[in-house]
């Protein structure tokens, strides 16, 4: 019998590691994952590097050539972390050409503090796009009101997106028109679509979180009863509306043109509540050209002992709506729901930025040299 990696790939789900660090690269652990687990590429984000970059010595030595030269310190944590995702893609890129583009990606995310700056965003996306300088890239641009069009207008540049910290259908349904705008802005500028790529990632575990605090707040037992039930309804309602954008005679105009369609990608699928199976978020979201990133407790946890079942979407439409419906009725409004999970997704990274920032300034700080510097004097000026 197969394997649950191997099952889960079968069905046509892509297994993204949620994670990278600097002992990844060196140690090769990444490059075993790629070669034994069938992980196909890579996502990180702020709290990530944050962990990584203060959690072990494996950045001391760019961190002091970095001091040394004077490098101010939000340059210093853009050469850490693209240094990371340039190796990185450089890991991914046989994958990358053996699946013709679709998988071997790794992302990077813009600065979360830009969110809520277009422009800003914009700009930031091109510099990291042009750093790395990698086709199997993939530029995070979280799917706030404000950067909608930032995707579209840096998909109409070429670059490719990963949109990101996306709760809401409503904003999903925008995330999608964002997409197919982009690509027909790049179609009208001559860009080769098949090279664009991009995935709509779609949070998972924190709906449960969020839902089911407000849950056990209200107390009956019909809010019992729906406890650990929201996110993996609300997920699979988005892949619904995948299939029905992705079924338009726009889309397939651009398809025609060469484009791929923008993937759903479950994120946030490691369980919280230990009153849950830890694979859920897994085998609970098996369709058809989704990707699904992952940690790696929660990668072994699969492989271990997940159950793949041949499709745990498509037939559950209707029982998704009721779950939201029932929630509503309960007093669980959906709409503050997702507004919450937005700002709060959105200030956690910024936070995790700023706390990175503050500790590689005071590192930079101690590294960087206390005595005065040579200043140059034209030996003609002595006379």
């Amino acid at each position: 019998m197969p394997d649950a990696l191997t099952t889960l790939t079968e069905r046509g789900v892509s297994l993204w590691l949620d994670d990278l660090g600097r002992d990844r690269l060196t140690s090769g652990s990444l490059a075993a994952l790629v070669a034994h687990d069938h992980v196909v590429g890579v996502t990180t984000n702020p709290t990530i590097f944050a962990k990584a970059i203060t959690g072990g010595a494996a950045y001391d030595d760019q961190v002091r050539s970095l001091a040394v030269r004077g490098v101010d310190t939000g340059e210093a944590l853009r050469a850490l972390t693209t240094r990371d995702v340039r190796d990185a893609c450089d890991v991914l890129r046989p994958v990358y050409d053996a699946t013709g583009g679709v998988d071997g990606r790794v992302s990077i995310e813009v600065d979360p503090r830009l969110a809520h700056d277009t422009d800003a965003t914009v700009a930031e996306a091109e510099a990291l796009w042009w750093a790395i300088d990698r086709p199997n890239l993939f530029i995070k641009i979280a799917a706030t009101r404000q950067a909608l069009p930032a995707i579209t207008t840096c998909l109409a540049e070429g670059i490719s997106v990963n949109v990101t910290l996306i709760f809401s259908l409503d904003r999903y349904d925008a995330v999608m028109t964002a997409f197919l705008d982009g690509m027909e802005r790049a179609r009208h500028a001559g860009h080769d679509l098949s090279l664009i790529g991009s995935v709509a990632s779609f949070f998972v575990s924190r709906v449960d979180t969020e839902v089911d605090a407000r849950l056990d707040k209200i107390g009956t037992a019909a809010a019992t009863q729906l406890r650990g039930r929201a996110a993996i309804a609300n997920a699979r309602l988005a892949y619904q509306h995948h299939e029905r954008v992705f079924s338009t005679p726009r889309w397939e105009a651009l398809r025609a043109a060469g484009a791929r369609p923008q993937r759903p990608l479950w994120a946030s699928t490691s369980v919280k509540d230990p009153a849950y199976s830890d694979t859920r978020y897994v085998v609970g979201l098996v369709a058809p050209g989704v990707v699904n990133t992952m940690p790696e407790a929660t990668l072994r946890a699969v492989a271990d002992h997940g159950r793949v079942p041949d499709d745990s979407i498509r037939d559950h439409y209707d029982d998704a709506q009721r779950v939201l419906d029932r929630l509503q009725q309960v007093g669980v409004d959906y709409d503050d729901v997702v507004r919450t999970l937005e700002d709060n997704g959105v200030a956690a990274f910024a936070a995790s930025w700023d706390q990175l920032s503050e500790q590689l300034a005071k590192t930079m700080r101690a590294l960087r040299p206390t005595a005065e510097p040579l200043v140059y004097t034209n030996p003609r000026r002595l006379k």
